[in-house]
């Protein structure tokens, strides 16, 4: 069976993009994106800039799939890497931390599978006023005594009709702006500054391999995170651990988590962090295909 991540390095050696622009390299997770980018740097001379939500964890190095020091060395890289868990992080922290990047490295590859990066580079973030630690924990408990429709029942109907409402986070997000600003989140939104790069002034491509595909090499890969020590970064935060919290959303810690406190077996933690992956791997493709219209297809 070829390769489709292969194939794409042989569409890009066969049409390589504009020198002289930023490159954007979404794709889903296991889909490859991290080789082509680090390809496109040595080859013409860029940096790779993270853009992924994951991958800025330093508790997560395997489990992320973050580079590795060989990696690394063949060509800078950056916000790989740099939050603890005690560090507030979000797409308007990402955004600040891409801008002066962008000063000193006007063509870098930005790689990653986290949609909302992207869309907050390309078309722009307004800087709502941070939550306050309370009403984060009246929101927290809201959804967890009420669920999420009830904070969905409690927006304002633009808001309502705008976010994805089958995402608790995006959900509890839009409540925690209305009880803090008394603004809906909407209104927020249509307030948008100008992004920092406008994608007609990118080369964006978008990674979209066959699923079948995607889910065995989800599947082999999180096998080897495991006999890399995925189990031991699991452990090491074990005596931290804090459901809800936006570090411990790693794409298979919950359920590593689960196993070292006894709560299941070695093997079904696998499985079920396999099952959570290829699910996470479907709502980036879903976010992919109807964000990500006018983007590059690599195969």
């Amino acid at each position: 069976m070829t390769d489709p991540s292969r194939d794409a390095l042989l569409k890009l050696q066969a049409q390589p993009p504009d020198v002289t622009r930023p490159v954007l390299l979404a794709g889903p997770t296991a889909s490859g994106k991290s080789a082509l980018a680090l390809w496109l740097a040595c080859t013409q001379g860029r940096v790779v800039i993270n853009a992924d939500a994951l991958q800025v964890y330093d508790m997560w190095h395997t489990l992320s799939a973050r580079p590795d020091a060989h990696e690394i060395a063949q060509a800078p890289h950056f916000l790989y890497g740099c939050v603890s868990r005690g560090q507030d992080w979000s797409v308007g922290h990402w955004l600040r931390a891409v801008q002066p990047l962008l000063a000193r490295h006007p063509n870098p590859v930005i790689v990653g599978g986290t949609g909302l990066y992207f869309r907050a580079l390309t078309e722009g973030l307004v800087e709502i006023p941070p939550t306050p630690a309370e009403i984060r924990a009246q929101a927290d408990r809201h959804l967890a005594e009420n669920g999420a429709d009830a904070l969905l029942a409690e927006l304002d109907p633009a808001t309502a009709a705008r976010i994805d409402t089958a995402n608790p986070a995006r959900i509890q997000r839009a409540w925690e702006v209305l009880r803090t600003t008394g603004r809906g989140l909407a209104d927020w939104q249509d307030d948008t500054p100008p992004p920092l790069l406008f994608l007609h002034n990118t080369t964006p491509y978008v990674l979209r391999p066959p699923k079948d595909w995607l889910n065995a090499r989800i599947d082999s890969r999180f096998e080897q995170m495991i006999a890399a020590g995925a189990l031991d970064e699991a452990r090491a935060v074990l005596p931290h651990w804090t459901p809800g919290a936006p570090w411990t959303k790693a794409i298979g810690a919950p359920e590593l988590i689960a196993h070292l406190q006894d709560q299941i077996s070695l093997s079904d933690a696998i499985d079920a962090a396999k099952l959570a992956t290829r699910q996470y791997a479907k709502r980036q493709r879903t976010w992919f295909r109807n964000r990500m219209q006018g983007w590059i297809s690599l195969p």
